[in-house]
């Protein structure tokens, strides 16, 4: 009887989630470095099913049973390559091609494509926020100048041709399973990182987050049009549902 409430309720709190994260991703747009997230959804017996075991999912496994209601199956980040921007300052970098650059923050070691990086007050190599950037050794990367050039490999060299250290750009084999967003392009891994091969630096760019704003606006004006329907139709259907329990009592 009340199945179409379950049915509307769904829908309404799949869009507000879909919102939550469409609006993540366009307040990010300018995030150099950062990836945008994709929501999906599932229906609720799938997810049911998932949990209690059932990984087939064989249609002779669903029986005939059909579900409408729908739930959050995942948040996933998509790690395409974002655009390249010339930006012709000293400590920015980006990366073309796979990897993701090492940084010793306060909670442990963060992975990320964001190579808008600085020295600090002791001359080390410095990503604001966050911490030092690591090299392809694991360890901090000493520059104390900003008179360098940069190899497409990441070696970094001084005015006196002397190198001064090498960017440590690592890859996962799936970044997707690899790889936990913490917020503002960083990521956490528990996963032991090799070097990545298959890339190119590039000195004074920068790579701009992969967001497409006219796609995310697209996305954004979709949800709403369907969480206002699906609200709409919840006043409706609660009208029509009181109007038949009152006609019920009076027979």
């Amino acid at each position: 009887m009340y199945k179409g409430f379950y049915d509307l309720t769904s829908a309404m709190l799949t869009q507000t989630r879909n919102l939550d994260v469409v609006g993540n991703n366009m307040s990010n747009t300018a995030t150099t470095g950062y990836k945008a997230d994709r929501y999906a959804d599932t229906t609720f017996d799938e997810v049911m099913r998932s949990r209690v075991g059932n990984k087939q999912k064989a249609p002779q496994a669903l029986g005939t049973t059909t579900s409408y209601i729908t739930a959050l199956d995942e948040v996933y980040t998509d790690h395409s390559q974002g655009g390249l921007e010339p930006t012709g300052l000293p400590f920015d970098f980006a990366i073309e091609g796979e990897g993701y650059f090492a940084v010793q923050s306060a909670a442990g070691r963060v992975y990320t494509r964001n190579g808008s990086f600085m020295l600090d007050n002791q001359g080390y190599l410095y990503l604001a926020g966050q911490g030092r950037v690591l090299g392809q050794n694991g360890q901090p990367i000493y520059l104390g100048t900003d008179h360098i050039t940069t190899l497409a490999d990441g070696t970094i060299t001084g005015a006196d041709g002397r190198v001064l250290g090498t960017l440590g750009v690592f890859a996962f084999a799936d970044p997707a399973q690899a790889l936990e967003k913490t917020g503002e392009g960083m990521f956490t891994s528990n996963i032991q990182p090799q070097a990545a091969g298959n890339m190119i630096i590039h000195h004074k760019m920068i790579e701009r987050s992969n967001i497409d704003l006219v796609q995310q606006m697209t996305e954004m004006i979709t949800c709403q049009r369907a969480l206002q329907s699906a609200s709409q139709m919840s006043k409706m259907y609660d009208q029509l549902m009181t109007k038949t329990s009152t006609e019920l009592g009076r027979v």
